[in-house]
C-alpha cells in the first residue's frame, strides 16, 4: 500500500507544522551559560526560516539554485538549511572537517551561488578560488569587509529578508507555491571510500516521504525530547530533521561530540540516534570500568551482563522470561544497569544506530542493559532511512524491515537493491555514473551484500567491494570480523582486516586512547604517554589475548594469524576514515604499508 504524503515540499511540511503547533517547543541550542537548552517555538523557527529564505532571494538565489552550508551541527545549520529550501533553492552540504581542496571541488562542482559558513576559518576554505559564489554568509563572528567573495553575517541576511517581506509579504508564499515534489532539495556529496565525491541529488518528495514514514515507525512522538548531535551535512541528520518537522518533536541541537555524554545527563532525552562508534565508546568505558579492580565488583558486573543476556536470548526467541530470571534481572538492573541508564540521562526510550555496521555483541550488551538499540540501514542515495528495526520487534543481527512502502530486493549476486520515493534523481552532472547506479527496472544498486529472512528482516553481510579473497580462494567478510573483535576487546578504536590475495589473514588495530590509558594506570605503564603505551610489550600481550578469544569464534580460514597495533588512531585528516567514520581501506593500507609488509615478511620463499 502506497504511503500517503500530504506535502508538496519541505517548506510546505514546515509551514503546516508551524500552523498546527505554533507555540510548541521546536528546536533548542545551548543557553548562554551552557547549563541547559534555550528553546525556539515552531512559530519562531518558521519566522526565521522565512527571513533567511527571503534574504537569499534578495541575493539572487532562485529555484533549484544551490547554496552551500559549511558548518558544524548547530541550531543555525538547521535554520539555514530550511531557509534555503524556503527560498526554493537546494542545500549543498559540506562536512566541517572537509579539507580546502575538497571543499573547493564541492562548492565549484555544485555551482553554489552562496556559501553559508560557520565562521571566518571555514570561509577561508574557498578564499582566492574561482567559484560561482557571489556572497559568503557568516554564522558566528563578524563579516570581513575586505573579503572576496564579499561577506555578510547571518543576522544581516535575516534583516535583509525581513525588509523584503515587509515590502512584499507574499514573497515566500509565492516561492513555495512553485515548488513541486520533484524539485531538488539537497545535494549531498558522498564522502566515498575511493575517488572524488559524487553529488547526490535528493528531491523534496524523498525527504517528505521520510518524515511521514518515520512517524509510522512509532519512533517519534511530540512528547519525546530528541538530542540531535549528528553531522547535519550527512543524510542521517537530514532525514531525522524531516521526522522532527513532520511529527513536531522537541529537539535539542548541539554538535559538540566531546560534550555528548556529559550533556545527556543534563538534557535527559528520550530519543537519540548515533553511529556505532558512539555506542562502542560507551560500551568500552562501561566494560573497562565494570571489570576493573578486585573484590566483588567485577564478579557482580559479569553476573549482571550474563543475566541480562539470558533474558535477551529468550526475548529474541519469542519465549517468556521465567519469574526467577525476571527477579534476578531486576537485581542486576538495580546494581549495574541503572547506573549506565542514568549516565545516558535516565529517560531514553529509543536508541537508533545507523551509517555503519553495529556489532552483534554490542547490540546484545545494550539490550541486556534495557537500552535496546534499533539498528537501521540506508544509503545517502536514498535519503538515509531505508530499513530499520521497530520498538518491541528488535531482531539483533539484522537492520530491520523496510521503511514505508520502499521496495527492497536481493539481486542474483546477493546485492541489496532499493526502489521508491526516497531514491535519488541521480549524481550531479554524472549521467554515466547515474546509469550504472540503477538496474534496468529502476532499482538502486547499494553495493551492499545482504539477505532477507522469512519475516522480511534484512541482514547486511558486507560491502560488495570489501569482500576479501585470500590466495587460497576463500572469501572473507572483513566487517563481521572487525565488529566481533571490537566486541571482545573493549580497548579497540578501529580494527582493519587485511587478507586480499594473501595466504593468511592479519589485522591492524588502533586503540582507544581513553580506555587504554586508564588500563595502563594500574601497572608498570602508569604515567606513560599514549604512543609509549601502544608500543609496549605489555599492551601487545593484552591484545594478543583478545585476538585468541576472537579466533575461537571464527572459521579456520578467517582466523587472525598476526596483528599490528598502530601508533595512532585513524583520522579524517589523514584520509583514513570518512566524516561518517567509514574506513577507507585503500588509504589505510597505503598509510600503514610498513606495518602490513612486516606482518607478511617471510610468508613466501625469497629467490
Amino acid at each position: 500500500m502506497a504511503l500517503e504524503v500530504p506535502y508538496r515540499s519541505i517548506p510546505d511540511m514546515l509551514f503546516q507544522r508551524v500552523a498546527k503547533t505554533p507555540d510548541a517547543r521546536a528546536l533548542a541550542k545551548p543557553n548562554a551559560t551552557d547549563t541547559g537548552p534555550e528553546w525556539l517555538t515552531w512559530r519562531q523557527v518558521g519566522d526565521r526560516c522565512r527571513a533567511i529564505g527571503a534574504g537569499l532571494r534578495e541575493l539572487g538565489v532562485g529555484l533549484e539554485d544551490r547554496v552551500a552550508i559549511l558548518s558544524n551541527t548547530r541550531l543555525e545549520w538547521i535554520l539555514a538549511d530550511l531557509g534555503i529550501n524556503v527560498a526554493g533553492a537546494a542545500a549543498t552540504t559540506v562536512y566541517p572537517t572537509t579539507e580546502p581542496e575538497d571543499t573547493q571541488f564541492i562548492v565549484s562542482d555544485s555551482g553554489s551561488k552562496v556559501l553559508i559558513a560557520e565562521n571566518a576559518k571555514q570561509a577561508l576554505k574557498i578564499s582566492g578560488v574561482e567559484t560561482a559564489v557571489t556572497k559568503v554568509v557568516i554564522i558566528e563572528g563578524p563579516a570581513d569587509a575586505g573579503a572576496t567573495p564579499p561577506q555578510i553575517t547571518l543576522a544581516e541576511l535575516e534583516e535583509l529578508g525581513a525588509a523584503a517581506l515587509r515590502a512584499n509579504p507574499s514573497l515566500i508564499d509565492d516561492v513555495v507555491s512553485q515548488l513541486s515534489p520533484d524539485n531538488v532539495a539537497t545535494l549531498i556529496y558522498t564522502s566515498g571510500t575511493t575517488g572524488r565525491p559524487k553529488g547526490v541529488e535528493l528531491l523534496h518528495k524523498g525527504w517528505t516521504w521520510e518524515g511521514v514514514a518515520q512517524e509510522d515507525l512509532g519512533l517519534f512522538s511530540p512528547d519525546d525530547l530528541h538530542y540531535l548531535w549528528l553531522p547535519m551535512s550527512h543524510a542521517f541528520g537530514k532525514t531525522l530533521l524531516c521526522g522532527i518537522v513532520h511529527v513536531g518533536v522537541p529537539t535539542y541541537v548541539d554538535g559538540r561530540v566531546d560534550r555528548l555524554i556529559d550533556l545527556l545527563a543534563v538534557i535527559k532525552p528520550t530519543l537519540m540516534c548515533a553511529p556505532p562508534r558512539i555506542f562502542e565508546k560507551v560500551y568500552n568505558k562501561t566494560v573497562t570500568s565494570g571489570t576493573a579492580g578486585g573484590g566483588l565488583k567485577p564478579k557482580i558486573f559479569a553476573w549482571a551482563v550474563a543475566t541480562g543476556k539470558k533474558r535477551v536470548a529468550l526475548q529474541q526467541a519469542g519465549k517468556p522470561v521465567p519469574a526467577g530470571l525476571a527477579l534476578q534481572y531486576s537485581i542486576a538492573e538495580k546494581l549495574v544497569f541503572s547506573k549506565l541508564q542514568q549516565k545516558l540521562g535516565g529517560n531514553l526510550r529509543v536508541l537508533v544506530s545507523g551509517s555503519a555496521a553495529l556489532s552483534r555483541d554490542i547490540s546484545e550488551f545494550f539490550a541486556a542493559a534495557n537500552l535496546p538499540i534499533l539498528e537501521g540501514y540506508g544509503m545517502t542515495e536514498a535519503c538515509a532511512a531505508n530499513v530499520v528495526n521497530r520498538r518491541g520487534k528488535l531482531k539483533i543481527g539484522t537492520v530491520g524491515q523496510p521503511v514505508g512502502d520502499l521496495e527492497v530486493r536481493i539481486d542474483t549476486d546477493g546485492e541489496v537493491l532499493l526502489r521508491g520515493a526516497p531514491v535519488m534523481r541521480g549524481y550531479h552532472n554524472l549521467p554515466e555514473a547515474t546509469a550504472e547506479a540503477f538496474t534496468e527496472d529502476g532499482f538502486l544498486r547499494t553495493g551492499d551484500i545482504g539477505e532477507l529472512d522469512a519475516d522480511g528482516y534484512l541482514k547486511i553481510t558486507d560491502r560488495k567491494k570489501d569482500l576479501v579473497k585470500t590466495s587460497g580462494g576463500k572469501f572473507i567478510a572483513p566487517s563481521a570480523i572487525e565488529g566481533a573483535f571490537k566486541a571482545v576487546c573493549p580497548y579497540t578504536s578501529q580494527a582493519i582486516v587485511i587478507g586480499q590475495n594473501r595466504n593468511f589473514v592479519t589485522m591492524l588495530i588502533s586503540l582507544d586512547e581513553d580506555a587504554i590509558t586508564a588500563w595502563a594506570q594500574s601497572g608498570p605503564l602508569a604515567g606513560k604517554s599514549y604512543p609509549e603505551i601502544v608500543a609496549a610489550p605489555e599492551t601487545e600481550k593484552l591484545v594478543e589475548g583478545f585476538i585468541a578469544e576472537l579466533n575461537g569464534k571464527l572459521n579456520r580460514w578467517e582466523t587472525i594469524k598476526k596483528f599490528a597495533i598502530l601508533p595512532r588512531d585513524l583520522s579524517i585528516e589523514a584520509g583514513e576514515v570518512t566524516p561518517s567514520m567509514k574506513i577507507k581501506r585503500r588509504s589505510v593500507e597505503t598509510n600503514f604499508a610498513e606495518q602490513i609488509d612486516k606482518m607478511y615478511a617471510g610468508s613466501l620463499a625469497q629467490l
